[in-house]
């Protein structure tokens, strides 16, 4: 999730295992330990603009990792924490802070290496936007309340309140995938390959993006409280790179970048219909009925020597904001 929210995370957890004398010096090393796994964002190259692709929530964020990136923290945190606890004591909340950060991302779209180096599969729930202001209001009324009052009661409920409503998310999840089989069937097609996932910064929005014959279909279904609804999409051909980048030479830079590029979206690949030279993931979009990507790799054909590059799409329109907004509060 975003950074914020990570630190708080750490933050919340440490708190709950400090002892009240404790809970000022606890607060800030876990927030630090929270926020070191996503230290990894740093690994990147001028050259090759994937590379932090690539590594983004990769080792630092496996479970094996986390005793090592505790250890990397406490090492960090115990210039200013030592006049206050033994080194073992800054180890404990570094630990605790950083136990859970991988987890988090987890429950994201995004995709996180948990399980390195046993599987490079990216592990991913589909459960909560990267930015959901509920869920980070809830983390950080917790966190301060528990500094305050040095208390670990009001952490502890605002961590009960964020499993509440990750679990409320699977529900909505899986209420969003009933609807996309609904919309299917009408279709009359069958799911070759298909994702719901929330939209930024809420659970009641969900994009709904499917495969079926050459082609993703993408809609945007509400789940709130009262009746679905269903605001149709658009569809656009699906990349199968074996066939629409035959004329490379699978040893090419371009076409090697091509591969690490399907890995990182889950195959979830088609050009971006208003420029055609940009291979974007269609799991993601400035709007949820939108088959322009949120991200993609810019291709030059002709010079398969060169690396591909990353680039990100986030230009949006004023009438696409409003939209999105009266699509989530159920007005449009």
């Amino acid at each position: 999730m975003d950074i914020i929210s990570q630190g708080l995370l750490g933050s919340a957890v440490a708190q709950l295992g400090a002892k009240k004398s404790e809970i000022r010096i606890a607060t800030m090393i876990g927030c630090i330990a929270g926020l070191l796994a996503d230290a990894d964002i740093f690994i990147q190259s001028s050259t090759d603009t994937l590379l932090f692709l690539e590594y983004h929530r990769h080792f630092t964020h496996s479970l094996i990792f986390i005793p090592i990136g505790a250890f990397i923290s406490a090492v960090i945190c115990w210039p200013f924490a030592k006049r206050h606890l033994s080194i073992t004591r800054i180890y404990y909340y570094a630990f605790l802070g950083y136990l859970l950060s991988g987890v988090l991302d987890a429950f994201t779209s995004y995709g996180t290496h948990l399980l390195w180096p046993f599987a490079d599969e990216r592990i991913a729930w589909h459960l909560i936007s990267v930015v959901d202001p509920i869920f980070t209001l809830a983390l950080l009324a917790g966190v301060v309340t528990g500094l305050v009052k040095r208390a670990n009661k009001a952490p502890t409920f605002s961590l009960i309140f964020c499993t509440a409503y990750l679990t409320i998310s699977g529900v909505q999840s899986e209420r969003a995938a009933t609807v996309q089989d609904e919309i299917v069937k009408a279709r009359g097609h069958k799911i070759e390959k298909s994702i719901v996932r929330p939209t930024l910064g809420n659970i009641v929005l969900w994009r709904s993006v499917y495969r079926y014959q050459g082609n993703y279909y993408i809609d945007a279904i509400r789940v709130g409280l009262g009746q679905k609804r269903i605001f149709a999409g658009t569809s656009v051909p699906s990349v199968d790179i074996d066939k629409d980048f035959a004329q490379l030479n699978q040893d090419s830079r371009l076409y090697q970048d091509i591969v690490r590029f399907k890995h990182f979206s889950n195959n979830y690949l088609a050009l971006n219909p208003n420029n055609p030279a940009i291979l974007g993931d269609v799991r993601y979009s400035i709007t949820p009925t939108s088959a322009q990507p949120l991200w993609g790799i810019l291709l030059n054909l002709e010079q398969p020597e060169n690396h591909a590059v990353y680039t990100t799409l986030r230009q949006h329109s004023k009438r696409q904001r409003q939209d999105f907004i009266d699509q989530v509060l159920g007005t449009h």
